[in-house]
């Protein structure tokens, strides 16, 4: 009885033990697998014999070497892709010349060697002249590729020297709006209205457009092209972002005269490619020039399915008025004339293979900046300003008096914002109780007016906005073709234009009586 139980015991005892296996002769405290592993510890040692042969190889290391053979291939008798240090030199040369230029464009960059062709200025080279000598450089036992020297002679070197030196101090003055030099003074606070295009939510937008983009559009005002640049933009994609191509478009141009709107493209096309353009649903400009630029780079990304282009800028530049101009709709983004008003980026879709990217308006700060640059600009809206009536002293500075008489239909102000303002109150009824005037109505009232275009100005590229008034035949010709907004002017102004114009052609009339097309 007492040993049937023993064996009963003993039996389930080696059932649990599933994963033991036993064989015969082994030690009883070790199995297979533990065994295993003691001798890969173990090893990795070869054995040797009392003269120091090896007998027994280590693990992995088997002198027996297998039978090897080639595949046969005809490449191996063919063309291999090689070139000569001459060659490389010149494509560098040429390939340097074109890097910078805004009209051409690199194809197939995976099928050029880009890795020989990049220069190591910037990494810090060896001492070359006390490695190696001055005969095994030059001499005819050079062991060294022949050395590449810029100048032949001294005045090369010293033009060479004044060249990098203007360079350098133009880049300084790029970077001067970065840095603000040392004063006495602390810089007065600005309210936080003025503030508007710095968010973290705007430049995050901002990012998620530019990275999504093949192709940036870079809206300006053409009332004030340099002031509504986005220079640290352009700055990021030249460094970090050089695949993306990026164009300006100078919107507003039928808000400036024609020779100021061709200045400005001839200028900035130094750059980049620029168009100039009036985003109008009806009666637009540079509409069919800017569908065919942007069909030109949808063919030059033949392998992608689409390309999306992405529109930036400053805010109430224009952006979204762009889109709905594009694809000849009035819905297809929403558009208002105040600032702010596109607050996420949003996709439209313009052809089968191009998408366009609305972006909310943004606003690098510049410590150069002052509140008037930034409310004149357009960044903020106007109903928001504390005190506006301090502001106008700028619009009468930028506006001339004709103008300002023609639009509002007052006289003899003499350069008084005070006396400007109660003179518009006084003839539009803003008056408060006991005839008081209401600047601060009248103030926001001109703003609006600055900015909306109701009042003629614009920044001109070389600080003389007085060119081209006299002259008939700069604005007969009309460069960029755009039809001009019909004004009341007095009767003598419409006489000297008709004398203007009348001389212009007289001039163009050839001997054989036919006009010259201009």
């Amino acid at each position: 009885m007492g040993q049937g139980k023993k064996e009963a015991n003993r039996s389930q005892t080696e059932k649990d033990k599933v994963g033991i296996k036993r064989v015969k002769g082994e030690n009883f405290y070790r199995d297979a697998k533990k065994m295993k592993q003691v001798n890969i510890l173990r090893g990795g040692h070869a054995t040797r014999d009392a003269q120091g042969n090896i007998t027994q190889a280590a693990l992995f290391q088997s002198r027996e070497k297998p039978k090897a053979r080639i595949e046969p291939n005809r490449k191996w008798f063919g063309n291999t892709r090689v070139i000569a240090q001459n060659a490389l030199a010149q494509f560098r040369e040429n390939l340097g010349a074109k890097v910078n230029d805004p009209y051409s464009v690199l194809l197939q960059r995976n099928k050029l060697p880009m890795s020989l062709l990049k220069t190591s200025d910037k990494i810090p080279r060896m001492q070359v002249v006390e490695n190696e000598s001055y005969s095994s450089t030059f001499g005819p036992k050079a062991q060294r590729k022949r050395p590449k020297i810029n100048v032949g002679n001294m005045s090369e070197l010293a033009e060479t020297t004044t060249e990098l030196d203007a360079k350098f101090k133009e880049r300084l003055e790029s970077e001067a709006h970065l840095q603000t030099e040392p004063t006495d003074y602390i810089q007065e606070a600005r309210e936080a209205v003025f503030f508007k295009g710095q968010s973290r939510r705007i430049w995050n937008e901002l990012y998620k457009v530019i990275d999504s983009s093949d192709v940036i559009i870079h809206v300006l005002d053409a009332r004030d092209p340099a002031g509504t640049r986005c220079k640290s933009v352009e700055q990021y994609l030249k460094n970090d972002a050089p695949h993306k191509h990026l164009i300006y478009v100078l919107n507003k141009t039928d808000l400036v005269p024609t020779w100021a709107a061709a200045e400005w493209v001839k200028e900035l096309s130094k750059d980049y490619p620029t168009l100039a353009f009036h985003a109008s649903v009806t009666n637009s400009f540079g509409k069919g020039s800017l569908i065919q630029l942007l069909r030109q780079f949808s063919i030059l990304h033949k392998d992608k399915k689409q390309i999306s282009v992405g529109l930036i800028g400053y805010p109430n530049t224009g952006k979204s008025s762009i889109i709905n101009t594009l694809v000849n709709s009035k819905d297809a983004v929403k558009v208002a004339p105040i600032p702010g008003e596109t607050k996420i980026w949003q996709y439209v879709r313009l052809t089968r293979k191009i998408y366009l990217i609305d972006c909310p308006g943004v606003c690098p700060p510049n410590p150069e900046d002052t509140e008037t640059d930034i409310l004149l600009r357009g960044v903020v809206r106007v109903e928001r300003v504390t005190n506006p009536e301090q502001h106008i002293q700028a619009v009468l500075d930028r506006c001339k008096p004709h103008h300002l008489e023609r639009t509002y239909d007052i006289r003899g102000w003499e350069n008084d914002p005070n006396r400007f303002l109660e003179l518009l109150a006084r003839k539009g009824g803003k008056l408060l109780k006991g005839g008081e005037v209401d600047e601060t109505a009248v103030a926001k009232m001109v703003l609006n007016d600055f900015m909306r275009g109701k009042i003629p100005w614009f920044c001109p590229l070389r600080g003389d906005n007085h060119k081209g008034e006299t002259s008939g035949e700069a604005r007969l010709r009309g460069r960029l073709g755009e039809l001009r907004m019909k004004r009341e002017r007095p009767e003598d102004v419409e006489q000297a234009a008709e004398d203007d114009a009348a001389a212009a052609i007289a001039e163009n009339v050839q001997d054989d009586g036919f006009a010259k097309i201009i």
